[in-house]
């Protein structure tokens, strides 16, 4: 089926495995293997070169997702790597298109619908409990947290959905995080500067107390997206998982936890319960001692940390025969769940203050997500020129960690870069087309962002925003038309072809 083909009877999406169902449905979208693989490096290893893309060293590529029914260690207990690697795939899973992810996102944006608690009944999360009180207990032995590479610090939870409360106003926050396996009951947490969870965190260090959190992995893909917006889109108190209830039109399932005072989503495959400890930090690497993390997005691997938190686990619950989900950190993975809130983000705030001028929003793949936007503008009348750079401003403001914003016209498709590339090729100055705003904070995992680089950076996180304006000035339209070539009825000559 073509990404505009979805099937008529979309069924609905309320966890991982259904969404799983979905891409069934078409051909190459999910694959299987009873190959036994290994967690440590060899599952990322294998993936790398199936599907990963993204900022991955090559050779790399775009691919399906894939499902790993033997895992070595590991009797009942499967793997899903790369499910949101393709943006296509993604769209799919929302009943959409792959251009039209982003003005489906914005509108759900626009209309949260609340989690809601329900009871044991139908919490599938906890259809087996282990608790950190039995003797035997080790996470490892339980769960297989896979390494990226060789190097890394150790296992990692790359995609658990952290989530907990505001320990003085009970105002709740789920958030992403690089989660490590530091011993057979603690996992080491690294917060970015500014996250809504470490906020919550500090508060209860403050008060000398523990903060209760779960840790939801395996889940429906809304919620891994909605997790990823960010103020001030969803300002600190805005609980994101209403946001995954906008986007499926019923809210969230969350359940009580067994051993700590926090809930976890319902429906998961897994649940790791616990606290994070007041006034405890450990060495990221303390087991390895490679000074390395694991490899992040922008595709390099990040320092170990010298002091990070520690959550302490009381209990890991799951379902009958789970799926353990993962993903590569450069890959695109990262690219769909930070740039699709990130194009929505933009879109809103730029539609508020320049209404009808945006037509689309596209954070590709080199950018990670994070670092890139390009934005297709319509100058319509002669007061639109200079608005497309006003636009540019609000990004920034809209996403902090944007580094640069390129700007295009309508008539080039912001969904292909090569396209991109021919705008600032033919439409693009350097000296009177880029504007240069530095001493910007930006994000501390662009390495190209510290002093050593550049003079200019007074610190590291500090960097040079940039705005490449690709767009031809308004007086000069009449100069730029591309070739107009014949409507034809291509069909005729190839059945079934599509013109998109």
């Amino acid at each position: 089926m073509s990404d505009s083909n979805q099937p008529t009877d979309f069924p609905q999406v309320t966890d991982l495995r259904s969404a799983l169902n979905v891409l069934r449905q078409y051909d190459n979208e999910v694959i299987e293997t009873d190959t036994e693989v290994d967690p440590i490096a060899e599952l990322s290893g294998v993936y790398r070169y199936v599907g990963a893309h993204g900022t991955v060293k090559r050779p790399t590529q775009r691919g399906p997702a894939m499902i790993f029914n033997k895992v070595k260690g590991y009797d009942d207990m499967r793997v899903l790597i790369g499910l949101l690697s393709s943006r296509q795939r993604v769209a799919r899973m929302f009943n959409t298109t792959s251009e039209n992810i982003t003005n489906y996102f914005r509108e759900a944006v626009k209309k949260p619908i609340n989690p809601i608690v329900v009871g044991k009944e139908k919490a599938v999360c906890q259809e087996v409990v282990h608790y950190a009180t039995d003797p035997d207990f080790d996470i490892l032995k339980i769960l297989p947290a896979p390494t990226n590479t060789p190097e890394d610090a150790g296992p990692y939870f790359t995609l658990g959905m952290c989530y907990a409360k505001d320990p003085e106003n009970g105002d709740s926050d789920v958030t992403i995080h690089r989660l490590c396996v530091q011993s057979k009951d603690e996992i080491s947490m690294y917060f970015v500067p500014g996250r809504h969870l470490d906020t919550f965190r500090q508060k209860a260090e403050a008060a000398g107390k523990p903060l209760p959190i779960s840790i939801s992995i395996g889940v429906d893909p809304a919620i891994e997206i909605g997790a990823c917006f960010e103020a001030p889109t969803t300002p600190l108190g805005f609980d994101e998982l209403s946001v995954a209830g906008g986007l499926r039109q019923q809210p969230v399932e969350l359940t009580q936890c067994v051993s700590v005072d926090a809930l976890g989503i319902a429906n998961a495959e897994i649940v790791i319960e616990g606290e994070l400890l007041p006034n405890v930090r450990v060495r990221e690497d303390q087991n390895t001692n490679t000074g390395k993390a694991m490899p992040e997005f922008p595709g390099y691997t990040g320092e170990a940390k010298a002091a990070v938190p520690v959550i302490k686990v009381k209990a890991i619950t799951h379902r009958k025969h789970p799926i353990m989900q993962t993903c590569i950190g450069p890959s695109d993975e990262h690219t769909n769940m930070a740039g699709i809130p990130t194009e929505a983000s933009i879109f809103n705030m730029v539609e508020q203050a320049l209404p009808g001028l945006l037509q689309n929003v596209h954070c590709p793949s080199p950018g990670t997500g994070k670092y890139l936007a390009v934005l297709q503008v319509k100058k319509t009348k002669p007061v639109d020129e200079g608005r497309q750079r006003q636009a540019a401003l609000l990004a920034f403001s809209a996403f902090s960690e944007l580094k640069h914003v390129i700007i295009v016209d309508e008539d080039v498709d912001p969904f292909d870069t090569d396209d991109v590339m021919w705008a600032m090729t033919t439409r693009y100055q350097g000296d009177v087309s880029t504007v240069f705003i530095p001493g910007v904070r930006c994000h501390p995992l662009d390495p190209s962002a510290d002093p050593a680089f550049s003079p200019s950076i007074r610190d590291h996180g500090i960097t040079c925003k940039t705005i490449f304006d690709c767009t031809v000035p308004y007086d000069l339209k009449a100069n730029f038309k591309r070739s107009e070539f014949m409507e034809v009825d291509v069909e005729r000559f190839i059945p079934g072809f599509n013109k998109k």
